[in-house]
């Protein structure tokens, strides 16, 4: 039980840091540079490497629940580790096949890019943390210039 509390909040949490982490991305000049090369290629690194830059910043926080219990430490590790994939995944998909984000009403992180959106929609893998804190911006989804790719897997993707 302990664990499954553990997972939920974990993937909760990791969710909103994401969230704030890529609205402090762009209010910062100095923390956001490398993203700002991210938004002139419009492109993602790969499902990996997009894992590995998530996983290596919250590696402190996935250790302190060990400090209290095996069982909360395993739960919130895991949910950690999930949303980071997820995350990564998301990211990619927005990147090359948008269409596939089947449980986001429009791929906030895909429109975000497509309309220089500097200050709306900073969500990656959800979308919930723009609703919550109003920088949810809907646009047109699918745009009438949007590419109309053939039909693909989800799972084509760079993946490295």
């Amino acid at each position: 039980m302990l664990a499954g509390v553990c997972f939920i909040a974990a993937f909760v949490l990791a969710s909103l840091v994401e969230y704030w982490l890529h609205r402090l991305m762009h209010a910062s000049a100095r923390i956001g540079q490398k993203h700002r090369d991210h938004h002139r290629r419009n492109e993602g690194q790969g499902v990996l490497w997009e894992f590995r830059d998530y996983i290596q910043g919250s590696l402190v926080i996935m250790a302190i629940p060990f400090f209290f219990s095996l069982e909360a430490g395993l739960g919130w590790a895991l949910g950690a580790v999930v949303y980071a994939a997820f995350s990564a995944y998301a990211h990619q998909l927005q990147h090359e096949n948008p269409r596939r984000c089947f449980w986001m009403k429009m791929p906030v992180h895909y429109i975000h890019h497509k309309y220089g959106q500097w200050h709306y929609n900073f969500g990656l893998a959800v979308d919930w943390w723009d609703h919550v804190f109003g920088t949810y911006k809907p646009m047109e989804w699918p745009a009438a210039d949007d590419p109309i790719e053939p039909t693909r897997s989800r799972w084509a993707l760079r993946w490295w």
